[in-house]
């Protein structure tokens, strides 16, 4: 599904380059649940964005799917990006202007999804997720937990291939953080391919491997 090869990222001034990433070398395979760890400063959430398409490497190639991510324009990366990733983030990103169902139908919208169809998959995750009687309210009215159930749900709404997670739990309480873990793994189960950064050991059990970084470099 996803080939990194020698995959590097810097950022450089006049006289000196410095490294994010080093030659990253990474099969995944559909249905894995990837746990990438490493201290902050390691790389963790560049080499997540490099996979998610919101950023580029420096040098490398980066196949998806059998397609040259690495040699496409903004537009081709945008389509890809929009049809088969799905991204969680630790600060939720949900548009504060907008309610708990159109936070849900916008990535729809992008799509050009038809109307009747966009209601009925927005009604159906906000079922399958519990949380229909919040569909009116806004961001700012959720607690923690629900906002992050809510993005996991804005997440998979457009039935991506791939999932990835930047801390997902980062800033809920141990309770809220099992519940989003649990989806994850469940998510998983029904064959979403999940990346996963983060800091907890015990979130990154919930993987098949654990990837770790330190300094740019993936440790043997």
């Amino acid at each position: 599904m996803i080939q990194l090869k020698n995959i590097t990222k810097y950022y450089k001034n006049k006289f000196i380059k410095t490294f994010v990433l080093r030659n990253i070398n990474l099969e995944v395979k559909e249905g894995e649940f990837i746990s990438v760890m490493g201290p902050s400063g390691s790389g963790k959430s560049t080499l997540l964005n490099i996979i998610g398409m919101l950023d580029a490497p420096s040098e490398g190639e980066y196949n998806f799917y059998d397609e040259s991510v690495h040699k496409m324009k903004e537009k081709q990366l945008t389509e890809l990006h929009k049809s088969h990733i799905g991204f969680v983030f630790q600060q939720y990103h949900l548009i504060d202007e907008l309610t708990v169902f159109e936070n849900l139908e916008t990535p729809l919208l992008y799509q050009k999804v038809k109307t009747k169809e966009r209601k009925a998959r927005v009604a159906e995750i906000l079922d399958q997720f519990n949380i229909v009687t919040k569909k009116n309210l806004f961001p700012s009215q959720l607690s923690g937990g629900q906002q992050q159930l809510v993005a996991v749900a804005r997440a998979i709404i457009t039935q991506p291939k791939l999932i990835l997670a930047d801390e997902p739990t980062g800033n809920l309480h141990s309770e809220q953080g099992k519940e989003i873990m649990e989806l994850l793994k469940k998510l998983n189960k029904d064959g979403t391919t999940i990346i996963q950064v983060t800091h907890s050991e015990e979130n990154a059990k919930y993987g098949n491997r654990i990837i770790r970084l330190m300094d740019g470099w993936i440790e043997e």
